[in-house]
């Protein structure tokens, strides 16, 4: 189940809501929570219900014992049996094909491990529990006593399968005394809609038109003979189509994360912040992916000694953490380049770039931010070498002639004007003229009062919008899902 399906948004999150209304008291409300997150997480793979379970009930007890310890050196090995479960479990679900692969690539022997299912959302629960322990080991939180709020912590259907990755001193408070408000209630209701609609209105068709620009004389699936028998320009305009539909894809899903928290009192902090106006390789990473890149800096980059121990030193930290970055998005041998190559750049912006990029037009600096990080999502995207290769290829003009042929032009035709608003969504543009428009609101009253229907009929038309576009639509994945 995905946020963005018919199902969840007209009966598994009115039925979560009505049911957390009518129950009375926070204890209450939060087992309403935990029975529907694990509903949720169940749909899509029951037996790993039991892996959840296990590693919170595993970190629940390591943060107990932290606490409970006096001295420093048995904090530490606790802290250090924390990292071996959970890094291990990840290790042993998520790499341990791969590393078997690799291995038996490079020296030629029998692959000895039976392919292993990637659990839902096991990248994004075990860095937030892993949090929650080195906070507790830091002293910045107390353990929590209760095994269910934890669970909840790290299991609530929210943000459990696809981020954000939400610190647990962030909202402890919240998970035991909250109150909301209709204000906030119609606020996340507000932002979950405008969620739904970048996802079902431009992010899936963005998807659609990527994928139909590589397998548009290639039959049905991507090959390297459809990349091969595609024109130049229309690869261009593919992996535009793919830069859109990532980020209005992510986004949406945070969107609707953050409002869905709004309604139950809980508040998430944003993770993206207009990624693509970025001046900077640097500044993309402090706008994309928020929760992830602030996680590595708190818990890996400043632990190894950050930019304190000199320009060596921190040049290898930085390398860590993006091999590191890398891997978690995924066991493959182009998510390890895709993080090494944003180490380069962000490693030369460190040393000599960055200096020159502030002294330049901010314009010039959001042509280069935007240039690497289109070729970045290349590499992100195609896990096949030779994919990858035939794409590079035939996007500058080899084999095959650049200019788009008449069945390009067809596919295009009817979807220029989605890319069009795809692009102006992508930027603080709307967000702008809304800001605007409150201001006329505060020296006009009917302006206000024709501001004030807006608001209350466009989450309704952007929904019934949203409803039609996914009634009947095959193609609604959610890109996050496989990390």
């Amino acid at each position: 189940m995905v946020f963005s399906s018919l199902l969840f948004v007209y009966a598994f999150l009115p039925l979560c809501l009505l049911s957390y209304v009518l129950i009375k008291g926070i204890r209450g409300k939060n087992v309403v929570l935990l029975i529907f997150s694990l509903i949720f997480y169940a749909w899509g793979e029951p037996k790993y219900i039991l892996l959840l379970v296990g590693m919170v009930t595993a970190d629940w007890l390591f943060a107990m014992q932290i606490e409970k310890a006096k001295e420093k050196k048995v904090k530490k090995w606790w802290l250090v049996a924390t990292c071996v479960v959970n890094l291990g479990l990840i290790g042993v679900f998520k790499y341990a094909n791969f590393f078997d692969q690799t291995f038996h690539s490079l020296f030629k022997t029998a692959v000895l491990l039976p392919a292993i299912a990637l659990p839902i959302g096991i990248s994004f629960y075990t860095f937030q529990l892993l949090s929650y322990v080195v906070d507790v080991y830091r002293g910045e939180v107390a353990a929590q006593k209760r095994l269910d709020t934890l669970l909840l912590y790290a299991g609530l259907f929210h943000q459990c399968v696809a981020g954000p990755i939400v610190r647990y001193k962030d909202v402890m408070n919240e998970l035991t005394s909250r109150t909301v408000d209709y204000k906030e209630i119609s606020s996340g209701i507000t932002r979950f809609i405008v969620g739904l609609s970048k996802k079902a209105l431009l992010a899936n068709v963005c998807g659609s038109l990527a994928d139909s620009l590589l397998m548009l004389k290639g039959g049905s699936e991507i090959s390297v003979a459809s990349i091969e028998s595609s024109d130049g320009l229309a690869l261009w305009v593919s992996m535009l189509a793919y830069m859109l539909q990532i980020y209005l894809d992510f986004s949406a899903y945070s969107d609707m994360a953050i409002g869905m928290g709004r309604m139950v009192g809980l508040h998430y902090k944003e993770n993206f912040q207009y990624p693509y106006i970025a001046t900077s390789v640097r500044d993309f990473w402090k706008r994309w992916h928020i929760s992830l890149s602030s996680f590595f800096k708190d818990y890996v980059y400043i632990p190894l000694g950050g930019n304190r121990k000199g320009i060596p030193r921190t040049i290898l930290n930085m390398f860590i953490v993006w091999l590191l970055t890398g891997l978690w998005h995924g066991a493959s041998w182009n998510f390890v380049l895709w993080g090494l190559y944003y180490f380069i750049f962000l490693a030369a912006e460190r040393l000599f770039l960055g200096k020159w990029l502030e002294r330049i037009p901010a314009f010039v600096g959001r042509i280069y931010s935007l240039i690497i990080v289109y070729f970045g999502w290349i590499l992100f995207r195609f896990k096949d070498f030779s994919q990858l290769w035939a794409v590079l290829r035939a996007m500058v003009g080899a084999p095959h002639n650049f200019w788009t042929t008449h069945e390009t032009n067809a596919a295009l035709a009817g979807q220029v004007v989605f890319l069009l608003i795809s692009i102006i969504a992508c930027t603080p543009l709307m967000k702008w003229c809304g800001e605007q428009a409150r201001k006329l609101c505060a020296e006009n009253q009917k302006f206000a009062n024709a501001y004030a229907s807006v608001q209350i009929v466009l989450p309704g038309l952007l929904l019934a919008l949203s409803t039609m576009a996914l009634v009947g639509d095959s193609y609604n994945p959610f890109l996050y899902f496989q990390f």
